[in-house]
């Protein structure tokens, strides 16, 4: 598999079932592009986790500590980071016991953010102010699927308009991608007065909040999938796929690696671990399409 894929030698890469992963691989090429079609979430997937020992800001986060955002404001959004975090990233908290805590932090945090009466057209400069960092090589795995026509489906629990901003300002923002992600509502004279329905928290990343777009049935015919998280509740992102042949599941581990390397690799095919770049996606890519 090296020898086609010569990112898989990198020393991030943990593979546990290596046989399967190949098979995986070999049928996403014979398929051919015409069959293909890539999910993926955006925080910490697509955007960078850290730099240089730091953390890199989230979709949310670029928005929550922006100069929009009044004191208090930031400090009551980050008093719900530090209660809700720990526990959405868990292992030992059930997704029951999850799903409802989410659901509060998400809408406690849209509620504070809608208090602050954000400007549309703030926006834009919010994001070229922030330290929003994208992934090494981001930019060839744009312009890869763009060139060979391949459907790039972005389901996000962050914000979707900052992250739609984040995909124009580094130029990437193709007429194949399509993102799915929680949106703001603004009034006619562009404040935000609400965030639009349906609510996607990282653990409702499916069917569910998907129905009534028919973003998959018009895909129907894209039956391989090159799946891309960072979390456990990204690995239901392709379950509004109608009829899935094959699926290869890339996870991101950034964090607290030991502790979660077990059930990420149980979950995924390819497992990342502390990799900042998209050169394993892209090595896998250029074999897989027409070059």
């Amino acid at each position: 598999l090296c020898l086609q894929v010569p990112e898989l030698e990198k020393a991030t890469v943990r593979i546990r079932q290596p046989e399967r992963v190949r098979g995986i691989i070999r049928s996403l090429r014979e398929q051919g592009v015409a069959k293909l079609q890539v999910i993926s979430d955006f925080d910490m997937t697509l955007s960078r986790f850290g730099c240089n020992g730091r953390r890199c800001p989230t979709s949310h986060n670029i928005l929550d500590t922006s100069r929009v955002i009044s004191e208090d404001g930031k400090k009551k959004l980050k008093d719900l980071l530090h209660y809700y975090y720990p526990i959405e990233i868990d292992p030992n908290r059930s997704l029951e016991e999850k799903c409802p805590l989410m659901v509060e932090w998400w809408t406690k945090a849209h509620e504070l953010l809608v208090q602050q009466k954000i400007h549309k057209g703030d926006i834009a400069q919010i994001v070229r102010e922030s330290e929003a960092m994208l992934r090494y090589r981001l930019g060839d795995f744009f312009d890869q699927l763009h060139k060979n026509k391949v459907p790039l489906f972005i389901f996000s629990a962050g914000v979707g308009d900052i992250l739609e901003e984040i995909l124009r300002q580094a130029n990437v923002f193709y007429s194949n991608v399509n993102v799915v992600s929680n949106y703001m509502g603004f009034s006619d004279d562009g404040v935000l007065t609400h965030f639009k329905g349906p609510l996607i928290h990282t653990y409702n990343k499916n069917n569910t909040v998907l129905q009534g777009t028919g973003y998959f049935q018009q895909l129907s015919t894209r039956t391989s999938i090159i799946l891309l998280g960072d979390s456990m509740g990204d690995l239901t992102m392709a379950d509004g796929v109608p009829s899935v042949e094959n699926i290869l599941k890339i996870g991101f581990l950034n964090d607290k690696v030991e502790e979660r390397r077990r059930k990420y690799l149980d979950s995924y095919d390819i497992v990342l671990e502390s990799d900042e770049t998209l050169d394993v996606v892209n090595g896998i890519l250029r074999h897989i399409l027409p070059q």
